[in-house]
């Protein structure tokens, strides 16, 4: 499997899909709130996601000013 998971970073949430293998979306993709909740969220997909492959998907997401701050805080603070 080639897990991955890609964010689409906007002001106050992200959109998030993730794929299993190429060109095979898992799931539908959802938006997580930049605050404590969404964020949890986002932490749970991804667990759900190793959990399911194996390996530890890396993350895509575009640098957007200071947007995907929060995204970066917590997958520092709790994944690595």
């Amino acid at each position: 499997m080639n897990p991955v998971i890609g964010l689409d970073v906007a002001k106050g949430e992200s959109q998030v899909q993730a794929y299993l293998e190429r060109k095979k979306p898992y799931k539908k993709s959802f938006k997580a709130k930049h605050d404590l909740d969404g964020l949890a969220s986002l932490l749970a997909f991804i667990k759900e996601i190793e959990d399911i492959s194996g390996e530890r998907p890396p993350l895509v997401m575009e640098s957007t000013g200071h947007y995907h701050t929060p995204n970066i805080n917590i997958l520092r603070t709790k994944v690595i």
